[in-house]
């Protein structure tokens, strides 16, 4: 007879996470990683960068291989989802999927490596989010510390974009209300893309998922999670936002939710909302080649090209 203890389980998120009662976790999604490449079959150049050597805060910076010298192109800041748990800039996943939006939107994009709940409680995500955009702002007047120039060479930080999905797109949310409220080194975000992005519940129940990554949550009423709660609302640190939905996402209501609450906000920008009919939650990244997900690749790419100068 097998005298083996069974190991308790004590959260599950779908078939991407599982954490025990020990203390072991296991993750399914986003632990396989693709280098970086020099010239991909999409002309996409990438590279990886080490943010904060004291935390580990890194990320994967992606650039046109066409791009010619004194060339400047929008600026994008990724997020990615994963509900805080799982993800990574270099898993295949969003490694793919960041190329082919360079590819598509002819621009630079810093995809951000932020640290991870239960071994990172929130609101670290969120602090390593902001390190992440403090230094892409240190090349904003050619101070920055990325050796080879792309950023301080080839980014127009007269256009730059945060964007982000699922736990990623709550993310934006957070460092668009702060950049309303804190200087970054005199760079301004243009825009946000938020796409099928986390909120709480409209029944003012709080998700489990919220308690077992921000345990020291005030519930319902926490802005990260309810910006109807949120005194950075109005003075959101941007001009125009893009939220994207999809009709079968259990999430859609919420990022209706948001959209009908940034609007009653007083907040003077610009707001838009897409919904993808007959789609569930991030089916882009998992069939990027399908009809609609090559229709919302174009739609973003849109979004970061608006009054382009050339």
């Amino acid at each position: 007879m097998d005298s083996t203890p069974t190991e308790v389980v004590v959260f599950e998120f779908g078939p991407y996470f599982r954490a025990y009662k020990n203390g072991r976790v296991e993750r399914f999604f986003g632990t396989d990683t693709v280098p970086s490449s020099n010239n991909s079959d999409h002309a996409v150049s990438s590279k990886d960068v080490l943010i904060d050597q004291e935390t580990g805060l890194s990320a994967r910076i992606f650039i046109p291989s066409t791009i010619k010298p004194g060339q400047k192109l929008p600026l994008l800041v990724y997020y990615h989802g994963g509900a805080f748990l799982v993800g990574s800039p270099f898993c295949p996943t969003y490694h793919n999927y960041m190329t082919s939006l360079v590819a598509e939107a002819n621009i630079i994009t810093v995809s951000v490596d932020y640290r991870l709940a239960p071994e990172h409680h929130i609101p670290i995500a969120y602090e390593d989010s902001w390190a992440a955009l403090h230094w892409v702002a240190k090349h904003y007047n050619n101070e920055g510390p990325e050796p080879e120039g792309w950023l301080s060479d080839h980014a127009d930080f007269q256009r730059v974009f945060l964007a982000g999905d699922s736990a990623g797109g709550n993310i934006v949310y957070n460092m668009a209300a702060r950049a309303g409220i804190e200087d970054l080194a005199g760079m301004k975000i243009l825009g946000a893309c938020l796409v099928h992005p986390y909120f709480g519940r409209k029944d003012c129940e709080v998700d489990n998922y919220w308690l077992f990554v921000c345990p020291n949550t005030s519930g319902i009423n926490d802005p990260r999670i309810n910006p109807a709660m949120d005194s950075r609302l109005s003075s959101l640190g941007c001009t125009r936002v893009l939220i994207c939905v999809a009709e079968k996402d259990v999430l859609k209501e919420r990022g209706l939710l948001f959209c009908e609450t940034l609007r009653k906000s007083g907040w003077d920008g610009e707001v838009q909302i897409v919904e993808t009919e007959g789609e569930e939650h991030v089916f882009h990244l998992f069939n990027p080649d399908c009809e609609k997900a090559v229709i919302l690749l174009k739609r973003l790419a849109s979004f970061f090209n608006q009054d382009r100068a050339n």
